[in-house]
């Protein structure tokens, strides 16, 4: 009998790996994300007080109408900037990337993309 892969579960054990060595501090917090099929979630975290600092996903009520007639990569640049002014807004100048166990491409790449133009250093 033939098994199906689960995708996810190949996902979190590579987030796993990758949080093992990515961690976010103080100084340089770390950038998190989170694909649904639909939305993206892009959060700011300090790992050593266990706080978000800064979040902002495509369900914001104040990007909804920006992003309403964009694809979904679009809409993803877009978390990026927003993610960026707010963290900038708060004094985040440098971030580390936490990719969430994602493939370095498509939304996920929009989102690092959209950051690094609003002014974020990773």
């Amino acid at each position: 009998m033939i098994s199906k892969i689960d995708k996810n579960a190949d996902r979190l054990k590579r987030h796993e790996r990758v949080r093992r060595k990515v961690s976010g501090t103080p100084e340089r917090p770390r950038l998190s994300v989170y694909r649904s099929l639909n939305h993206i979630y892009a959060q700011i975290i300090d790992d050593v007080a266990g706080k978000t600092l800064v979040s902002c996903s495509t369900m914001d009520k104040t990007l909804t109408e920006t992003i309403k007639d964009l694809t979904k990569s679009e809409a993803a640049k877009v978390v990026g900037q927003e993610v960026a002014k707010r963290a900038l807004a708060n004094g985040i100048t440098e971030v580390v990337f936490d990719r969430g166990g994602y493939i370095y491409m498509g939304r996920v790449q929009c989102v690092a993309d959209g950051a690094r133009e609003a002014g974020l250093k990773f």
